[in-house]
């Protein structure tokens, strides 16, 4: 067996980190398109991770989110790709989640004539707006083995009968803070003295991008009045600048605006907040880990995550002013999970879908 592993951001570079870190020059090769908007900070990443260094490394052109430039990106990591991929002629190629990468990869493959595995597959959040929605239903219809996290999620495929097999394998997220929880506190760059703030996050497109939508939410942070940390995408930062928000918010005595933090600082500030504020797909799975286990308030119409709302991790609560307000109220008096299973797995995801290949190619 042979595996490409294909990854563009740093949510890939941390969910296949555990796939990685359990395979070898033998028997994977790893590549790198560099899609993310800082190169040497995601190979930094790596590093950090304690993954090995990729075998192929890109460096785009297209990085800016432009509708053209998303279209162009896709179309540059394919022309890479394919002479990549010819040259190695592995017996799969693997991607995960939902990038401009992720269908690139997967496109190089099929053309290629590779079979494709997608790990974390079947999520949907029916809201065509993002672009991520896009992206995952095409690569989940030309991928030969699909990794669906949840029952959830194989019930999503199977209804939509996609050409390849289903094998429900967890989230592999939640084997990376399994892997590196122990460390974090050691290995991050500031030390969270405090547990007594609410922790924010925000990078969506339809979220930023929108300047009624990023003023109602930044109005809410604000009308509050509770200590928060927000570690902010440099996208972010930018439209909070474009919008005449970010003044706002950093003169305001009770919210910390940060740069955007590494995983470890992360993983800190998820086990020490209160509760959580976000728009990531990826924090919601992250909070339902043994380890966090803390209250995410979605700051969006929809969720592709149903699971950890269904089990109390997750509330939807809109984007608003008033509705965040009442649901940032609610949870500063109560917001205890009474949910003790957890739907994305027990943390050996990575496992398992090593032996699905192992057994499968």
């Amino acid at each position: 067996m042979k595996v490409a592993i294909i990854m563009g951001t740093r949510p890939e570079i941390i969910k296949l980190s555990p796939i990685v870190n359990k395979l070898n020059k033998k028997n994977s090769t790893v590549i790198f398109t560099g899609q993310h908007y800082d190169y040497d900070m995601s190979l930094r990443f790596i590093k950090e991770l304690g993954m090995r260094n990729p075998d192929y490394k890109m460096k785009l052109t297209k990085l800016q989110n432009t509708t053209t430039d998303r279209a162009t990106q896709i179309g540059e990591i394919v022309l890479n790709l394919a002479k990549i991929i010819t040259s190695i002629n592995p017996d799969t190629v693997m991607v995960q989640g939902d990038t401009n990468t992720v269908l690139a990869a997967a496109i190089t493959g099929i053309k290629c004539g590779i079979p494709v595995s997608h790990v974390e597959s079947g999520l949907r959040s029916y809201d065509w707006r993002m672009p991520e929605e896009h992206n995952r239903i095409a690569v989940d219809h030309i991928s030969e083995f699909l990794f669906a996290p949840t029952k959830q999620t194989k019930i999503i495929l199977e209804n939509e009968k996609v050409h390849g097999r289903i094998f429900v394998t967890g989230n592999t997220s939640i084997d990376a803070i399994e892997q590196n929880i122990k460390n974090a506190e050691k290995k991050a760059s500031f030390s969270v003295q405090k547990d007594d703030f609410v922790l924010v996050t925000l990078h969506r497109g339809e979220n930023v991008d929108s300047f009624p939508t990023l003023s109602s939410i930044v109005e809410a942070l604000l009308r509050s009045n509770v200590d928060m940390i927000f570690p902010a995408h440099p996208r972010t930062i930018n439209r909070l600048r474009k919008f005449g928000l970010y003044n706002k918010i950093k003169n305001s005595q009770k919210i910390l605006l940060l740069p955007a933090v590494r995983y470890f600082d992360m993983l800190q500030l998820m086990k020490k907040c209160r509760f959580i504020i976000s728009d990531s797909g990826g924090v919601q799975e992250e909070a339902t880990s043994p380890k966090i286990r803390k209250k995410v308030l979605v700051v969006r119409k929809t969720t592709d995550r149903p699971e950890a709302v269904s089990l109390g991790y997750s509330e939807i609560v809109g984007t608003s002013t008033g509705k965040i307000v009442s649901a940032i109220k609610k949870n500063l008096n109560d917001s205890t999970i009474h949910s003790h299973g957890n739907p994305y797995g027990t943390g050996n995801a990575s496992q398992k879908i090593i032996n699905i290949l192992q057994k499968s190619l």
